[in-house]
């Protein structure tokens, strides 16, 4: 029998600062962009629970968390803690929770770094099991939380992560798949964002029960080629594989300043920052890289790409360095810029990889 868990870690850069950090124990965590007194651009990345309380969400505008925050305070309760994060403390704790979990799987997937698809070839009574000793040993190991999902594949598995969170545990069997969906709003189903659940209300539809009223022919007319997707996914139907997506085709950073500027200083340093990182991801990957690309966006919002590929494969921090400030300087000067328009953003990566047998 095929059985897929999903694992998704609880509130993982806020758990893990919350960890780290004893005087933020109960505190609400918000990890993201500095919120400046309510004037910061960029949005939250991770809310602990507590956060999550005062209307905190990822994605949110870090100005929005901040006015959430304050509202808070006013009421008596505590003031949300903001913190910028340490994406590579972040990596390597996920590093080590996964490279755990791949030795409970049959087959394993990494989704992102807080979550994994874990399928075995047993029963759902010993998968529920295997779930139990993964929440507890990361419990244990990690002094962290998460939440698992047990169903017949990876769309159950997804879906049913959410439904008791954090530190919960859903198993939903095949006979049971049909009558757990049937309340659910549409929007869980993934790939139902806000315009197909906008078309949706208009045909009457808001449950997944509604939306099994629907014909495959009347999904493929509303929906096009993923209509039987659609169609298929209210009846719970999904036969993706639990398989590893292969190696990632660029390594890069991208950074928001916190107001528009044209200061050569600011911008240069942001650059370099930004390529350490890179020098450091790829030296961790064992990759060398051929191309380089720059991306700049200006205060209108308008996006401009540049690149450029060596004659040689590398993995010099002295090249990559070269090669950026060589693509970003010109829209520093009348060269790239002539109205002079100050920056919004600007970011670097690297791509076009060496194949892994020619690195040394």
């Amino acid at each position: 029998m095929r059985v897929v868990l999903h694992v998704d870690m609880d509130a993982f850069f806020a758990a893990i600062e919350e960890r780290d950090k004893p005087r933020l124990r109960g505190l609400p965590i918000v990890v993201g962009s500095d919120p400046r007194g309510g004037k910061g651009r960029g949005v939250v990345s991770t809310a602990n629970y507590a956060a999550r309380q005062y209307g905190i969400k990822s994605a949110l505008p870090i100005s929005q968390a901040w006015e959430l925050s304050q509202q808070a305070k006013k009421a008596g309760k505590p003031a949300a803690v903001f913190m910028g994060g340490n994406m590579s403390r972040y990596a390597e704790v996920s590093a080590q929770i996964m490279a755990y979990l791949q030795t409970k799987a049959d087959l394993f997937v990494q989704a992102s770094v807080d979550e994994a698809y874990l399928e075995l070839a047993t029963t759902f009574a010993k998968a529920k099991k295997v779930a139990q000793e993964i929440r507890a040993q990361i419990k244990k190991e990690f002094s962290l939380t998460c939440s698992i999902g047990v169903g017949p594949n990876k769309l159950i598995a997804k879906i049913a992560v959410s439904m008791e969170k954090p530190d919960g545990l859903t198993v939903i069997q095949p006979e049971a798949v049909l009558d757990f969906l049937a309340p659910l709003s549409v929007r869980v189903i993934p790939g139902v964002g806000p315009k197909a659940e906008l078309i949706l209300q208009r045909l009457g539809i808001a449950t997944i029960a509604d939306l099994r009223k629907l014909s495959l022919e009347e999904m493929k007319k509303n929906f096009g080629v993923r209509g039987l997707g659609l169609y298929n996914s209210a009846r719970g139907i999904n036969e993706t594989e639990v398989v590893g997506r292969g190696e990632a085709k660029s390594v890069g950073h991208h950074r928001t300043f916190e107001k528009d500027t044209l200061d050569g200083q600011e911008i240069l340093e942001s650059l370099q920052e930004m390529i350490g990182s890179i020098s450091q991801d790829i030296a961790a990957k064992k990759k060398r890289f051929k191309t380089v690309v720059v991306t700049v966006r200006f205060s209108d919002f308008v996006t401009k790409t540049r690149s450029a590929t060596l004659p040689d494969f590398t993995a010099s921090k002295a090249v990559l360095e070269t090669e950026a400030l060589k693509l970003l300087l010109p829209f520093l000067d009348s060269r790239e810029n002539q109205q002079r328009r100050k920056l919004r953003l600007i970011g670097v990566r690297v791509e076009k990889f060496a194949p892994t047998d020619l690195f040394s």
